[in-house]
């Protein structure tokens, strides 16, 4: 299980036509391109976080032409350049920065969970079409064998050797199966569609391979490592989301002290017009500003920071228990599909020699039509069932690969 939860996917899904289809996906969907956005906002916003240590710069030029009862004009200018400081005794400034980088880090975890997510989706979806292919398949040919068995009953009937109640159990026999075909028609429309939504595609025919062709791991270990649960990315990412929530706590504090702020001026200037060349003019002031009485805002901030780190805690917690729940299911999943397969193909291969000898007995008088019938259905039921569990295994290995944070993607 080490090697399976640090294993990319392109060795987990090894059907040419899925790693096609994901690979699409990667390229064109929706929600991944909109993260990949989120995680560069995040970094911006770092960007902006960093600066802020950084002095503000501004140049404002200013020029005055005045003239007094007509007199010659008067020409004033002054080129000033003026920088700002915010002195971080207090660690305002330090706590946005870092809740800032716990963010971006957050963002790229959340986009690590939608790619997998997405990976994990498209596979499921190909191997659902490619179950109901299969299924396809086997209810086609069941559809003509209860059509054989149809027109042997009315032939059976014409020699008087059969009723007018077995031709029409036949005949609705028949229709039944012909009705499974329908609905898996309808049923393989639809994952195209779906899945052609995540490949950011119109509804489109999926080109795709056979159930029986598959092959993925099968060897898996019986226990999971909680270390290996630190592949999640969002259990990754609800830590980060976390520290990030411990900062806001250390900014909603910070509030209280006061701040301080220093400002310098220096530039260019004639005066009052009457010095020329302009001398050089330097000017620095400091500032302390102290809250007092802000109505409650500073409290209520706190507070409410306080509260989101709590919640951020719980759904930190939950999700480590949630990803371990998770991988034991897929793990449960799998085992049981493995052996309930094998069961159904000892089941199936006892239903064909029993088809094949009620149908022999039944040309020879020596059996019933509703033994042929139910005969024909057990042996569709279990071939039905044994495609469902194999179609259980594939689906477990991608849910495991998901549980498992995707692998090393």
């Amino acid at each position: 299980t080490t090697s399976f939860a640090n294993i990319p996917w392109r060795s987990v899904f090894t059907d040419p036509q899925l790693q096609s289809l994901i690979e699409k996906g990667l390229a064109n969907n929706p929600d991944l391109l909109n993260a990949a956005l989120n995680v560069k906002m995040a970094e911006d916003q770092l960007k902006v976080a960093k600066l802020a240590f950084v002095p503000a710069l501004s140049f404002t030029p200013q020029g005055t032409i005045a003239s007094w009862d007509g007199n010659k004009a008067t020409q004033t200018y002054s080129l000033p350049v003026t920088a700002s400081w915010s002195l971080d005794l207090f660690g305002n400034l330090l706590s946005v920065k870092r809740g800032a980088q716990m963010s971006l880090l957050h963002m790229k975890d959340y986009q690590v969970t939608v790619k997998t997510n997405l990976i994990a989706n498209i596979a499921n979806l190909y191997y659902t079409l490619l179950m109901l292919d299969k299924q396809m398949e086997i209810v086609t040919d069941m559809e003509n064998l209860t059509k054989d068995t149809w027109d042997m009953m009315k032939l059976q009937m014409e020699f008087g050797r059969a009723r007018s109640t077995s031709v029409q159990s036949a005949e609705a026999a028949y229709y039944s199966v012909k009705n499974q075909s329908v609905n898996i028609k309808r049923q393989i429309r639809e994952s195209e569609n779906s899945l052609s939504l995540l490949l950011g595609e119109p509804a489109q025919t999926i080109a795709r391979g056979k159930l029986d062709g598959q092959s993925l791991p099968e060897s898996y270990a019986g226990g999971v490592g909680v270390q290996l649960l630190s592949n999640r990315p969002d259990v990754h990412a609800n830590e980060m989301a976390l520290a990030s929530c411990f900062y806001g706590v250390q900014n909603a504090r910070s509030r209280f002290y006061p701040s301080i702020n220093i400002t310098a001026n220096a530039g260019w200037t004639n005066g009052q017009g009457t010095i020329n060349p302009a001398k050089f003019l330097v000017q620095a002031v400091g500032s302390l500003t102290q809250p007092l009485f802000m109505k409650g805002q500073l409290k209520a901030g706190l507070r409410v920071a306080e509260d989101q780190y709590k919640q951020a805690y719980n759904t930190w917690q939950n999700s480590i228990l949630t990803a371990g729940s998770e991988v034991s299911n897929a793990l449960v999943a799998y085992n049981a599909a493995k052996e309930s397969e094998e069961l159904e193909q000892k089941r199936i291969d006892v239903l064909k020699k029993n088809v094949e000898d009620i149908e022999l007995l039944y040309k020879q008088s020596s059996s019933t039509y509703l033994e042929v019938i139910t005969a024909q259905q057990n042996l569709l039921n279990a071939q039905v069932s044994q495609v469902q569990d194999q179609f259980t295994k594939l689906q477990s290995i991608v849910n495991l690969y998901y549980a498992l944070g995707g692998g090393s993607n």
